[in-house]
């Protein structure tokens, strides 16, 4: 069984304690923030200087890192940030955006329409998956992880998590896979 966990722990990627630590100098901003979407921008800006040092070898693995740190996040609609929650596509974008700087469309339809087409024995961590929850429209979107796993913000009353594409429903919702533009070369 995969373990996405204990491979992240192994990875070059920093810790959220040492990215969440404040610098010396960026105490006085820190103790000033009381808003919550502040407290997201800070924790964002201190990943993002973090992670930048791997982005070149490392893109996926700090994508990833970073979208396991966000597990337990509560859903809610139309939500793109942790201190309100995640929709599908909100969780997405939030996670290339501030893992690995790339910005995705706002929608799960449009993000499905954005990527290039991978086969489903090709799909590689970081890779979107798609499904259609509801209807003959893209609905549902998540980030692929590895041996058929991947990491989505499911819907109402849950959070953050790791699912199997194997699992009846996912399986009989898949419709593909793509690879955002700007990893394909990666």
């Amino acid at each position: 069984m995969f373990a996405p966990a204990a491979s992240l722990a192994q990875s070059i990627i920093p810790d959220a304690a040492s990215l969440a630590a404040p610098k010396p100098a960026d105490v006085a901003v820190a103790d000033t923030n009381t808003d919550a979407d502040d407290d997201d921008d800070s924790l964002v800006a201190a990943a993002t200087d973090k992670l930048a040092g791997h982005v070149d070898g490392h893109a996926r693995e700090a994508l990833m890192s970073f979208a396991m740190k966000l597990r337990d996040i509560r859903y809610r609609r139309g939500g793109r940030a942790p201190s309100t929650g995640f929709d599908c596509s909100g969780f997405v974008r939030y996670v290339f955006m501030h893992s690995i700087g790339l910005d995705l469309p706002t929608n799960s339809a449009s993000q499905f329409l954005a990527g290039l087409k991978v086969k489903r024995n090709e799909m590689k961590t970081g890779d979107l998956v798609f499904f259609r929850t509801r209807g003959k429209a893209i609905s549902h979107v998540g980030i692929y992880i590895d041996n058929g796993q991947f990491i989505h913000s499911p819907s109402a009353g849950k959070t953050v998590r790791v699912d199997s594409l194997n699992e009846a429903y996912w399986s009989k919702h898949f419709v593909g896979a793509k690879r955002p533009e700007g990893i394909a070369k990666i």
